[in-house]
């Protein structure tokens, strides 16, 4: 009988803030079974049906197991080894010069690293030791939102332990059960507790199920609900008067822009009756502490843009909320403790040549389109899944003299684009950690790599030695560059041997609630109504309502399902328990839409506009409000449909050390009945 061992790991599905533990248990160097770890403080032995799907990444019989190259792109693969594909690569980067290379990464290359860093700060050290140009993924989900909190000063929030323990009004805006599944446990305890919850989104949502008060509003409307809660608390008197004038700045100002912007002002762009307006507003004034818990992507997209979080996080500076335990801003994607981090290893300091893309995503497709990058490397991401306009990205790829991919799954860039792919070590098969908004988790190996998988850092190492790129990877392992990351004070300097011995993980040492001395994220530590920051880059100076004029067509929404989360495991499409519960892209639409459209449930339709088209089927559900449809984000070919145009200019794309360089991604589409056939999916031409 073989000797079984078990680890302790993280799921590799990054869910951020939830992020959750996981045991494996192996025998020979085969995987005898995975379950949620009970002992981590985080998850408490929670696994979604995400997680309870990821041991079927072992043995796929769909991995890359093998470095491939192809002659032309669209023709066949042929199988080499890394020595000749790293040649290859070299070859063609010595050639174009380090300006005309770009490296991008993804949440593939983050399995076992997410919110730690190393593996980002890795290629980021490539890049600035070689002088090439590399970009900050946040820009594709989580920085505009945070870009919004962050010109009010709220960056930092507050962990899901405060919020059960101590919030007495807890607000879901567009934040999801499927997205913050541990987070929702503590709404869950809060309740119980006493305290009211309310969930605000576009649709009911499965968090709808824990809220005693759901309120739904139109797509990009959500700026002018917290402007119109703003009006109320001001106008009324119900602010906390003595922590506005000792902690925040533009008051009197906010207090005359906010004049107009009255409950019937906002009626009439939500869809909400004045009068629950009004009355949501007076509760949030009136009930301490009270935490807001904003979604991290889908909130940011479309016309909303990052004025909703700019918005929202006025909110808690009003009612003193802030540095309150059970107060402020609770968990979101992206979003950091006060006090947590971890040592830099990215070598910024050390960089070799000036930047000449920015971290937007508009330039970086218009670099691909005028050849200023020829050379694309993509460590575990699917750009056309990422970026909007995919068949204008499409066609930039194309442009491109060599594009590289190194994932654990092919997936449709790949297929259509790449030139070379390298085959990636799955979670199990590398060391690394994971950090959640109080603890850092060790994920330790627990197989051995399969095939000729290998870790991004051996992109990086083997290129810097064909390159003459010095001091790139200066640590004898990835444990000891781990070690170089852990030391910092958040950490206690702890190790990885410190992991192990603490039985995977340590409590990092951070404060509980947001703030918790009043000092903020800005120029003058106080919450800025009035931003002069934003003023010096052509924004805005106080938070306001974009314009979400009407057009023609139904808004198209778009977010997370239990059985997705990013495109990696090309689009859960590797994972047959994931890939069955979803077997087709589903468009929730309003029966009153759908009648209006001669749909019908669960009949094929076409979902177009002037950029492109997308077949899909029908789900005609009374959850979704007429004047807008939702979709799960990633499917193949959906990106055809929306809006690649910049929303920040250059002038803010620096302002924070994350990137917040996101595109639009709004749209508004048209629907056309296919018929009764239920066989819907991507345009194969996508």
């Amino acid at each position: 009988m073989p000797r079984q061992r078990t680890v302790t790991t993280m799921c590799p599905m990054n869910c951020h803030p939830t992020l959750c533990g996981m045991t494996v248990t192996v025998a020979d160097d085969r995987l005898v079974g995975i379950a949620g770890d009970v002992s981590n403080p985080d998850s408490e032995g929670f696994l979604c049906m995400r997680g309870k799907a990821a041991h079927e990444i072992v043995g796929n019989d769909r991995r890359l197991l093998t470095p491939l190259m192809r002659s032309r792109r669209g023709g066949d693969w042929h199988a080499t080894d890394w020595d000749a594909a790293l040649d290859a690569i070299a070859a063609t980067m010595r050639a174009v010069g380090p300006g005309a290379v770009g490296f991008w990464q993804g949440h593939g290359n983050w399995a076992n690293d997410y919110a730690f860093g190393l593996k980002r700060a890795q290629m980021d050290r490539f890049v600035n030791l070689y002088g090439c140009e590399g970009w900050n993924p946040a820009m594709v989900c989580w920085g505009l939102g945070a870009f919004g909190a962050g010109l009010t000063g709220a960056i930092e929030t507050s962990t899901k332990e405060d919020m059960s323990a101590n919030s007495e009004l807890v607000i879901l805006w567009a934040a999801n059960t499927v997205s913050q599944a541990n987070t929702m446990r503590h709404v869950e305890i809060a309740k119980r507790r006493g305290a009211h919850v309310v969930a605000i989104d576009i649709r009911r949502t499965e968090a709808s199920a824990l809220a005693d008060e759901v309120i739904l509003l139109r797509p990009g409307s959500d700026t002018a609900l917290a402007l119109a809660m703003m009006h109320v608390i001001v106008a009324e008197g119900r602010h906390d008067a003595e922590l506005v004038a000792e902690h925040t700045l533009g008051f009197a100002e906010l207090a005359r822009h906010l004049a107009p912007m009255t409950p019937d002002w906002a009626a009439a762009r939500t869809g909400l009756p004045a009068e629950r307006i009004a009355a949501l507003a007076r509760r949030y004034a009136a009930t301490r502490p009270a935490m807001i818990v904003m979604g991290g992507s889908s909130l940011h997209k479309g016309d909303n843009g990052w004025q909703a979080a700019r918005a929202i996080a006025c909110l808690p500076a009003l009612t003193g909320d802030y540095g309150r335990p059970g107060g402020g801003l609770g968990p979101r994607h992206g979003g950091r403790s006060h006090g947590a981090g971890f040592a830099d290893l990215s070598a910024a300091d050390r960089r070799t040549a000036p930047r000449r893309i920015p971290n937007q995503m508009e330039a970086i497709v218009a670099a691909l389109e005028s050849g200023a990058i020829k050379v694309l490397v993509s460590i575990g991401s699917n750009i056309l899944s990422s970026f909007p306009d995919s068949n204008r990205v499409r066609a930039a790829l194309a442009r491109a003299e060599l594009v590289v991919f190194h994932d654990i799954f092919p997936n449709q860039t790949m297929r259509e684009a790449a030139d070379i792919v390298l085959p990636s070590t799955i979670w199990l098969e590398e060391i690394g950690a994971k950090s959640t908004n109080t603890h850092i988790h060790l994920s330790d190996r627990a197989l051995p790599a399969a095939g000729a998988a290998r870790p991004a850092d051996a992109i990086y190492r083997g290129l810097a030695e064909r390159l003459g790129v010095a001091d790139v990877y200066p640590w004898p392992d990835q444990e000891a560059a781990m070690d170089a990351a852990l030391d910092h004070p958040a950490t206690g300097h702890t190790t990885v041997a410190d992991l192990r011995a603490a039985g995977g993980r340590v409590r990092l040492k951070v404060s509980d609630v947001a703030y918790p001395t009043r000092e903020f994220t800005t120029p003058s530590g106080k919450i800025e109504f009035v931003s002069a920051r934003a003023a010096a880059m052509g924004l805005p100076a106080l938070p306001e309502c974009p314009d979400t004029a009407e057009g023609d067509g139904l808004r198209l929404a778009h977010g997370r399902t239990f059985a997705h989360f990013h495109a990696f495991y090309d689009h859960a499409r590797a994972l047959p328990t994931l890939a069955a519960r979803e077997d087709a892209p589903d468009l929730w639409i309003a029966p009153a839409d759908a009648a209006r459209h001669g749909v019908a449930d669960g009949s094929a339709i076409e979902v177009a506009n002037t950029r492109g088209a997308f077949r899909a089927r029908a789900k005609v559900t009374p959850r979704m409000p007429p004047g807008a449809v939702w979709i799960r984000d990633g499917w193949p070919g959906l990106n055809a449909l929306t809006d690649g145009a910049a929303v920040l200019p250059d002038t803010a794309l620096d302002a924070f050390p994350f990137s917040v360089g996101q595109s639009r991604f709004g749209a508004r589409v048209r629907l056309r009945a296919l018929g009764p056939d239920p066989a819907a999916g991507p345009d194969p031409a996508d």
